[in-house]
């Protein structure tokens, strides 16, 4: 091969590397405070095996643990309006989807 095709799949193996690590790298730490506020104001319902719950979980990292979270796998009782997971509820209005740390913040006031 010639040498202008090696360098340009090192270009591309480079490239896909880089895109790879940038993807996959952790988010920011959400401070203790703000989830804990968030948990307060917020219910977020999620279901074992849901790949989006696992999303927002991941954007919370440590600090999810202090959200007031529901499992509708485990506690269908609490989950005969929520059609679709992961839902939050905050100030009686329903959210469905993955939300931003940032629109959490708004929606909830902390």
């Amino acid at each position: 091969m010639k040498n202008s095709t090696w360098v340009t799949i090192l270009i591309i193996v480079g490239i896909i590397i880089v895109s790879f690590v940038i993807l996959n790298r952790s988010s920011e730490e959400v401070p203790e405070e703000l989830a804990k506020c968030i948990g307060e104001n917020a219910i977020l319902y999620t279901q074992l095996g849901c790949h989006a719950c696992e999303n927002q979980e991941k954007l919370f990292g440590d600090s999810y643990q202090y959200l007031n979270v529901v499992d509708c796998f485990y506690e269908r009782d609490k989950c005969d309006e929520i059609t679709a997971t992961p839902t939050w509820i905050i100030d009686g209005q329903s959210y469905i989807g993955v939300q931003s740390i940032e629109t959490l913040k708004e929606l909830t006031e902390c």
